[in-house]
């Protein structure tokens, strides 16, 4: 849970606490003894699957439940009860413990998720003990329709090459934003233009110290405000950051002389995203190719919540796909040769084949060519399935519509994606400029094929 969304919570006078690792003794003696009191003050607790593992929680819940005072439980990112789950959790499976043991009366439950596929959806249902015939379905879909999705083919890196695949990226991406600043100015006026806050940007890498050292070199372009993001920062660092993040306001000249930048830009690790709150993100770039496609789904995500256009950007080639995909067999070599309870190593070479699977995904959604990406990632994701089973979101929720096969001419997603905008042949022959030695359909099968048994 994000320290900026409870303060967001407190500052509109929703009476909210949280009980997490850091909470300390006094304050987490001070929040049960209100839960506990019969006619708490607290309406809304957050914590985590952990601390639900525990007896003494346990007890103080039921207590609760008992006088009344517990009207629902939400379960966010729900995806981790699943061993499908790209993010599983054991922790998240106790969970189950709320449907046993509150039934009288039966308290409400809500599972929320961004990245659920179809296995892993029926997973939660199972798993949490909901009734499937009184079960209330919403969904949005996959495939935010204001999101622009474009991949970017690079070529393959030779030691004898004269550019590091660093330099690379960073020079095509550069100047992509350098394009951006221009259309502004062109539309609005390059004084206008200076008025306003920076377009907000996060580009996530695999490594902390690519996050650092990215960072460094775009903060030293003079239109880019760029700083590092990751799970070895100080928690002071960590919340100024996030408070900058949030912020709307135009920046200022700085004491270096430097001028109010055009873009502010978190270059981040995956821990960066989870509770932060800002809905005016312009752009999100994978540096590196997604090690899944539920993550990539939720991190692109990020972008254009304000409903506004918005970028999603994934830099990709074959040398990135296969160091990848060397890393997650290894990964699950390790998990076959640990010991442990058979059954608690099943379960995590189960979570392992979901991971390889879910990394096909991400490959065929980079090397696709022939098909729109907002169906591709709705059909990737099962977003059709959802819609057949019938939602109660309104159906001008879903965004784009299935393609019709008969009228290829027609953009599903007006032309908000670079298959659209530049038709299969123009896609195909950027995609050309990586080394086609490997082909698709070989390493597609090579990772189908792989044993986890």
């Amino acid at each position: 849970m994000g320290t900026d969304q409870v303060n967001a919570l407190q500052a509109i006078g929703v009476p909210v606490q949280t009980i997490n690792s850091s909470t300390p003794l006094a304050e987490r003696r001070l929040i049960m003894t209100d839960m506990l009191s019969g006619h708490p003050r607290t309406r809304l607790l957050y914590v985590t699957p952990e601390l639900c593992q525990t007896d003494s929680f346990r007890r103080n819940l039921s207590i609760v439940h008992r006088q009344g005072q517990l009207t629902r439980i939400a379960i966010d990112e729900a995806h981790c009860i699943s061993e499908w789950g790209h993010d599983f959790r054991p922790a998240y499976q106790e969970l189950s413990w709320f449907r046993k043991n509150l039934d009288d009366p039966p308290v409400a439950i809500t599972a929320l998720t961004a990245t659920a596929t179809p296995r892993v959806r029926s997973d939660i249902i199972t798993i949490l003990g909901l009734n499937f015939a009184k079960l209330k379905l919403f969904n949005t879909p996959s495939a935010r329709p204001n999101i622009h999705y474009e991949v970017r083919y690079l070529p393959n890196y030779d030691e004898d090459d004269d550019i590091s695949p660093e330099d690379v990226r960073v020079q095509d991406l550069l100047a992509w934003l350098k394009a951006i600043k221009s259309r502004q100015e062109a539309r609005i006026g390059a004084h206008a233009a200076a008025q306003r806050p920076p377009m907000s940007g996060i580009i996530y890498v695999g490594l902390r110290a690519t996050s650092e050292d990215l960072a460094s070199r775009l903060d030293s372009d003079e239109t880019i405000s760029a700083v590092a993001y990751h799970a070895g920062l100080n928690p002071q660092d960590r919340t100024r950051i996030q408070a900058m993040w949030t912020s709307a306001q135009p920046y200022q000249q700085g004491s270096n002389g430097k001028p109010p930048p055009t873009f502010s830009i978190i270059v981040a690790t995956n821990a960066f995203g989870m509770g932060i709150d800002n809905s005016q993100v312009r752009f999100v770039v994978h540096w590196t190719p997604p090690r899944s496609f539920e993550g990539f789904v939720q991190e692109s995500g990020r972008a254009g919540r304000d409903g506004k256009a918005a970028a999603s950007l994934v830099y990709y080639n074959t040398q990135e796909r296969d160091r990848i995909a060397d890393r997650l067999g290894r990964d699950a070599e390790n998990v076959r040769n640990r010991g442990g309870p058979k059954a608690f190593v099943a379960g995590l070479l189960k979570n392992q084949m979901a991971r390889r699977e879910s990394y096909q995904k991400v490959v065929r959604y980079c090397e696709t060519v022939t098909k729109c990406r907002h169906a591709l990632i709705k059909d990737l994701f099962g977003d059709y399935e959802l819609e057949e089973m019938g939602s109660q979101q309104p159906q001008s929720a879903y965004g784009v519509v299935k393609p019709d096969p008969l009228n290829p001419s027609a953009s599903p997603c007006d032309y908000a994606c670079d298959f659209c905008k530049e038709g299969p042949s123009g896609l195909a022959k950027r995609r050309g400029r990586m080394d086609a030695a490997d082909a698709l359909y070989g390493f597609m099968m090579e990772q189908m094929n792989y044993e986890y048994s």
